[in-house]
């Protein structure tokens, strides 16, 4: 018995010593390493231009990456393996003046890393001055105009003038809707910086615009607007008149076209006369179109003296066509002695606008109006 007992004290000792031992030099469970990921650059600040830029992967594990808003910002490939990896960012164009943000996020194991995209907006032009002071023609007194000095966002003055409403493919197979001053938070008639801006803009599936009419009308007058026209092929801006009286339809009732350009002819604007024997349905009308230097990148003024005797039409105050009365006292030749209003609007497409085609890449567009005059003889 006693040699017992000494037997299991020699071996109490030794099994607490190894037990602590085996405690020591162990250590717990760990999880499974996610590994390591780097990316340079760490974030991306470009300016308002589409722009491919690259981002470089280095990592020690397989890895995903997507951008949060695809609308504007893709990158590829969309994930890669161990090594070092280029990712393409391809930025859109930024056609607003506002500066926009982007995440790109970069998924490996149960970790992430993000790479912010930056893109500044257009450069806001500066406000438009008004081409000149205003400029009175000799024998006239000035009887109605607007100056666009409006608060900024306000629609024009609803007692100078009212909108159209009117479906694509209404008038000469044009592609836009026309809408009045806009439709679910997207504006198509606006004054900023105390100018008419007349845009045509992508809104759902569809492209909508504005048309708008002078609640006043004359028979014979000065008329004279001050216009930047937009660019863009598929674009047609337009600064015109329609008669009150409407009973002979189209083209018996008369038309005045001050000013009209299409986008895939940049630059070069026309003044028309259209009426029963004289119309572009028969290929018959009265125009003449010249090339006006920089009308897409500034102000230019386009201006129509209607008398008794003739239309002459204007560009920065230059006679450039003539349409004479023949005296006959015939509606078919001289439909022009009645009351007209004034027509503003920016198509988009159709039988002339989109005779060579669209480019849905030029939206959104503006048509900018600093202002509209009419005078009268004294």
């Amino acid at each position: 018995m006693n040699l017992l007992n000494t037997i299991k004290g020699l071996l109490l000792p030794l099994a607490a010593a190894t037990l602590l031992i085996t405690a020591c030099g162990s250590k717990p469970a760990q999880p499974a390493s996610a590994g390591t990921l780097s990316v340079n650059p760490s974030s991306l600040s470009v300016a308002d231009a589409a722009t491919t830029e690259t981002l470089t992967v280095t990592a020690d594990c397989d890895w995903g990456v997507a951008a949060s808003d695809k609308e504007w910002c893709t990158v590829s490939p969309s994930g890669g393996v161990a090594g070092t990896t280029p990712v393409t960012v391809k930025i859109a164009e930024n056609k607003t003046y506002d500066t926009r943000s982007n995440v790109i996020t970069f998924r490996y194991g149960s970790d992430s890393k993000t790479v912010e995209v930056s893109q500044t907006g257009k450069e806001k032009p500066a406000p438009p001055v008004a081409p000149e002071d205003m400029v009175t023609p000799e024998g006239y007194q000035l009887d109605w105009n607007d100056e666009f000095d409006l608060e900024d966002g306000s629609l024009p003055d609803a007692n100078k003038w009212r909108f159209e409403s009117k479906p694509a493919g209404w008038v000469n197979n044009e592609l836009q809707t026309y809408v009045a001053g806009g439709r679910n938070g997207v504006r198509t008639a606006f004054v900023e910086d105390g100018v008419l801006n007349i845009r045509a803009i992508k809104e759902g599936k569809d492209i909508i615009s504005a048309r708008m009419y002078s609640k006043k009308s004359w028979t014979y007058g000065y008329m004279e607007a001050a216009i930047w026209l937009p660019k863009g092929k598929g674009t047609w801006p337009a600064y015109w008149m329609m008669p009150d009286d409407f009973s002979r339809g189209w083209p018996g009732c008369g038309e005045i076209d001050i000013m009209e350009e299409v986008g895939y002819h940049a630059n070069y604007t026309s003044s028309s006369i259209h009426c029963a024997s004289y119309n572009h349905k028969n290929n018959t009308q009265k125009t003449h179109e010249q090339l006006t230097a920089g009308a897409e990148d500034g102000y230019h003024i386009y201006a129509l003296e209607w008398t008794p005797e003739a239309l002459n039409f204007y560009v920065d105050r230059k006679l450039h066509f003539t349409f004479l009365n023949d005296k006959k006292g015939n509606d078919d030749t001289w439909p022009f002695n009645k009351n007209f209003y004034l027509i503003l609007n920016l198509a988009w497409g159709g039988d002339w606008g989109g005779n060579q085609g669209v480019d849905e890449s030029a939206l959104p567009c503006t048509m900018k109006v600093a202002y509209v005059r009419v005078f009268k003889k004294k």
